[in-house]
């Protein structure tokens, strides 16, 4: 990077205001920033004051051996205390914590913070007898049920850290998981509803129980299996025990105890390079602040009044964060919803933010352009004029996506936060907000008050405007990864390493003219042709720019000629058919007005699908494989493995033909 910077070339105008009744009520002004630059410590300091602790700090923050930091030292709290019982003793029980819908559309519980809080603490209860102690770890592979929700916040009631691990994923991954951090019990359930059909979950713990004892490194105690589709079960006395049987006999008083700030919270696994997961550790103190802090901040959050609904699934770690823990611990009322986009019809999303009149709404851009992809006539069909606030998650959003999201879900004036985080920071860090920033289609601005984020050059010096290189954090922030479970050495190596002192998690990014941020993917994913280091997230965002386009993925394929070549995968619009003959050369000469003829791509496969793993992030490499003409490596974390096998019998036909 060195000789030729990360190049951004497209340019956006368009800017959108916040609306002026959301900027006189909003919950943060500009003044934060400030502030929070001021003295960024006692700017967390008073964002902690939201919660109730037992124990006040010593100390704000603790980072006299970094990259280990310790927030809100000598401090105590208890996680599910602050999301529900606080709540509860406020005189706030019978609100709504959860409108609950599941797949089959007759399935929907509301469920306030009192029944929850009764419902935590018999799980709270049940876990103690199953023999769960403080600090030991259990293994959650629930679909979007309830249950799930009650699991986690019985868990981090007694100090137990929970490992969440999505319900699509295999016996194996599942086995890794509770291998690594050491789980005794796994909460599961017979199955959950998969595009109308119930869909096994027991099984594959079976399996994973079965490989986890036949290592011998890990003892599985007991089983805790929720009834949820009524499919027949293996069962094995004396360590699977039904839900209802044990937590619902079990006492609804339960006295929580109050934990260290740096207790630890959870587990999330996340892919490494090595093919070995990575177990990020949360704590139970930073991590409460940092979420509540920016849940009600990005979001705008009025819980009196507003109905929050985050799409994401519980086994990622959007889920936890904005499903879960900040919006519980801000007392908000919420949408969970069991299925898919899809079933039973293509209007399901839209027909619940009508009925329970959502008011802010977040979700991930790959689920925006498959909404693009199906046309605008379906949430046509929809009231959603209860909306006030968008936001977008996952990956940057392109701008033409971003668009079509304000046009046709947020009726032109619901303002979108486009938020930049992972599930190593815990936290949303960059962001607009939605009372201070005017939006430009594409771009997560700038950091948040109390995050110092900055895009350097290899020599680690910050970049002038307009030009790109590498994302970093120079800060230490509240909900920071700790360490990597049982790994600190990985832990620096891989995100500490490259210079002293800064965070750096391998997203390449770019200061545009005004100095705000856009992220350009992952640095891994940056091509290099003919010296020009181009961005594959610029081109697909020119590809999905042209209107017969949904959705693209762009990657760079060894050539020759100039080092690599930009090879496109792009799904067109359903109203677009096959896009006419010449659809493969007026999307090359679109690519190249947009950007200029160095990023006009060497070739163009149409596909009626791109390759995604079940979070909905598109595997590039699996691209890679196609377009360099290489066997296709490992499959198994995608949502649908076939789709692979359909665009391989394409390029194969493209070729013969």
């Amino acid at each position: 990077m060195s000789d030729e910077t990360l190049s951004n070339l497209m340019h956006e105008n368009r800017r959108f205001e916040p609306p002026a009744e959301l900027a006189a009520n909003a919950n943060v002004t500009a003044e934060a920033y400030e502030r929070a630059a001021g003295d960024r410590e006692a700017f967390w300091a008073e964002a902690a004051e939201r919660l109730d602790w037992g124990q006040k700090w010593d100390q704000v923050l603790d980072w006299t051996n970094p990259p280990f930091a310790k927030w809100f030292t000598g401090a105590t709290i208890n996680a599910s205390v602050n999301c529900v019982d606080r709540h509860v003793e406020a005189g706030r029980g019978d609100k709504v914590a959860l409108h609950w819908v599941g797949e089959p559309a007759d399935d929907t519980r509301d469920i306030t913070y009192a029944q929850l809080l009764d419902e935590v603490s018999q799980a709270a209860n049940a876990l103690t007898e199953l023999g769960v102690k403080k600090g030991d770890r259990v293994a959650i592979y629930l679909p979007m049920i309830p249950e799930t929700v009650v699991a986690m916040l019985a868990c981090a009631r007694l100090g137990a850290p929970h490992t969440v691990v999505f319900g699509g994923f295999s016996s194996d991954a599942l086995a890794s998981r509770i291998t690594d951090c050491g789980a005794k019990v796994v909460i599961t359930s017979d199955g959950g509803y998969r595009r109308g059909a119930p869909s096994a979950l027991k099984p594959a713990v079976d399996e994973a129980v079965e490989k986890v004892h036949a290592a011998g490194e890990v003892e599985v105690t007991a089983v805790l299996v929720v009834k949820r589709t009524n499919q027949d079960v293996e069962w094995h006395e004396g360590r699977d025990v039904w839900w209802h049987d044990v937590v619902g006999n079990a006492s609804k008083e339960h006295t929580a105890e109050l934990h260290d700030s740096e207790h630890p919270l959870y587990v999330m696994y996340t892919s490494g390079t090595t093919g070995k997961p990575k177990g990020i550790l949360h704590t139970t103190g930073g991590y409460l602040v940092g979420t509540s802090y920016t849940h009600w901040s990005v979001f705008d959050l009025k819980p009196e009044t507003d109905v929050y609904w985050c799409t994401a699934d519980v086994g990622w770690v959007t889920g936890h964060s904005y499903m879960v823990y900040g919006p519980l611990a801000n007392g908000a009322t919420q949408v969970m919803y069991e299925g898919t986009p899809d079933a039973p019809h293509k209007g399901r999303w839209w027909e619940i933010i009508e009925k329970y009149g959502v008011t802010i709404f977040y979700t991930a851009p790959t689920a925006i352009r498959t909404f693009m992809k199906q046309g605008s006539d379906i949430p046509a069909k929809f009231d959603l004029s209860s909306i006030r606030l968008l936001g977008s998650v996952g990956e940057s959003i392109n701008p033409e996506a971003y668009m079509w999201y304000r046009e046709h879900i947020g009726a032109n004036k619901a303002p979108i936060v486009d938020t930049w985080w992972q599930t190593e920071t815990g936290q949303i860090l960059l962001s607009p907000l939605p009372g201070v920033t005017a939006g430009k289609p594409g771009s997560a601005m700038k950091a948040l008050p109390g995050i110092v984020a900055d895009v350097v050059d290899d020599e680690a010096h910050s970049v002038p405007n307009g030009s790109g290189g590498y994302l970093v954090l120079k800060e230490p922030w509240p909900a920071m990864l700790r360490t990597i479970w049982g790994d600190d050495q990985r832990f620096i190596d891989t995100y500490w390493s490259r210079w002293q002192g800064l965070y750096f998690a391998g997203d390449g990014a770019k200061k545009d003219e005004d100095g705000d941020i856009w992220l350009l993917g992952r640095v891994d994913d940056v091509m290099n042709v003919s010296g020009h280091r181009l961005s594959t997230t610029e081109i697909e965002s020119a590809l999905v720019s042209h209107p017969k386009v949904a959705e693209a993925a762009v990657v760079g394929a060894a050539d020759d000629m100039t080092g690599q070549a930009v090879c496109a995968f792009v799904i067109l619009r359903d109203n677009a058919g096959d896009g006419g003959a010449d659809i493969i050369q007026e999307l090359r000469t679109h690519v190249a007005k947009e950007i200029g003829a160095i990023a006009k791509p060497r070739q163009i496969m149409v596909v009626p699908e791109l390759p995604k793993t079940r979070s909905g992030k598109i595997m590039r490499r699996l691209l890679k494989d196609v377009a360099e003409g290489r066997d296709v490596g490992d499959v198994t974390t995608l949502a649908d493995s076939s789709v692979m096998d359909l665009i391989k019998a394409r390029e194969d036909a493209a070729q013969k033909a």
